[in-house]
């Protein structure tokens, strides 16, 4: 187990560079879609930040001899990134007022589900390696 600590991390890392990178160069096309990429590079660094938070949480319950660690993070992570979230979402929407950008919301959406998944995935493969060493 020489790999590094943040080796599972990598794929999640790769997405977040990658997904900043279009927002700032697509930019205009974007636009042109009628979304808001501000709110888009927002959303992408403040998911990528929640989801290695809640990771970094969950990975260290790895190393408790008590289940009930593992749990506890589990839920700890979920009301962290809901709250933070929640309460993102509702600055914007009061920020914005009527102007609300729902496609660049809808977004953000699917950018928490694929955090989600990377997330899982890499916290599984983390999982199955202690399991079978």
């Amino acid at each position: 187990m020489n790999q590094s600590k943040w080796a599972p991390l990598r794929p999640m890392m790769l997405a977040f560079v990658l997904l900043s990178a279009f927002f700032i160069v697509g930019k205009s096309r974007l636009a042109e879609k009628g979304i808001d990429s501000q709110v888009l590079i927002a959303g992408n660094l403040l998911l990528f930040g929640v989801s290695l938070l809640s990771f970094l949480l969950t990975q260290r319950s790895f190393q408790a001899k008590n289940p009930h660690v593992f749990v506890r993070a589990i839920y700890s992570s979920f009301i962290i990134k809901f709250f933070v979230l929640a309460a993102a979402a509702f600055i914007y929407i009061m920020i914005t007022g009527k102007n609300v950008n729902k496609p660049a919301l809808f977004g953000c959406m699917g950018l928490y589900i694929m955090y989600t998944i990377f997330e899982v995935s890499s916290l599984r493969r983390l999982l199955k390696q202690k399991t079978n060493v």
